[in-house]
């Protein structure tokens, strides 16, 4: 994770923003993306000679039939995540492999009226201040409760996982970690990007893995890394 922002002046007051469906990205983690599109090549490309942050914004849209809504239109959740551009390698094939790394939440105030096959939004970062300290409420997580429902839960669907690793993280990475690569749905995922706190995000993890297995409903047998 860059060090590169220890306060909210350091950010910008404009955002290239990348809507994605079903996709959140928070503090400390990183999101691996695959860029094909001409729309966020040109992104890519503008960041990267730029301050090489982007915005993960979920669409704010029922509508299934496409990851990441074409044109303008399609209206944005209100908050999003930030991360810094900290890894990139270019396929033969014209395609971006980039990681980001998460910096902090953001809220967005407007979108911004622009030439850009893309989108940009003005934000604002001061409700989530705290994202930029690392750590921050991690004594307050309940670890252990967080570790027995994540071991049931994977048993029930036949999931296998890296305990060396999750064993190794702090609090802030597995909470975050497992927020972002969690199974749920776009509503779901909102919740545990807008938690307040990570004692809260940890909460809300627990209950919807305890509530998909009350409901019985197991899975097909892969990995969680």
């Amino acid at each position: 994770m860059p060090e590169n922002y220890v306060r909210i002046g350091d950010l910008p007051a404009t955002l290239k923003v990348f809507p994605l469906r079903g996709v959140i990205l928070l503090p400390r983690s990183t999101l691996p993306l695959n860029v094909f599109e001409p729309r966020y090549l040109a992104l890519v490309n503008d960041v990267l000679a730029g301050d090489r942050l982007i915005g993960i914004v979920q669409p704010d849209t029922d509508e299934e039939a496409s990851e990441s809504p074409q044109g303008k239109e399609t209206g944005l959740r209100m908050t999003g995540g930030a991360g810094r551009l900290t890894a990139f390698q270019e396929t033969d094939d014209g395609r971006y492999l980039i990681t980001l790394s998460g910096v902090c939440r953001f809220t967005i105030t407007e979108e911004e009226h622009t030439d850009a096959p893309y989108r940009m939004c003005s934000v604002d970062w001061r409700a989530f201040a705290g994202d930029l300290e690392r750590g921050r409420g991690e004594d307050a997580v309940d670890r252990d409760k967080l570790l027995s429902v994540l071991k049931r839960y994977l048993k029930a669907n036949k999931l296998s996982a890296d305990w060396d690793g999750i064993n190794n993280s702090s609090n802030e990475l597995l909470v975050n970690t497992l927020s972002m690569i969690s199974p749920y749905g776009p509503e779901e995922k909102q919740a545990l990007l807008e938690a307040d706190d990570l004692k809260t995000r940890a909460e809300v993890l627990v209950a919807l893995a305890e509530m998909e297995l009350a409901s019985g409903e197991g899975g097909s047998g892969s990995t969680l890394q």
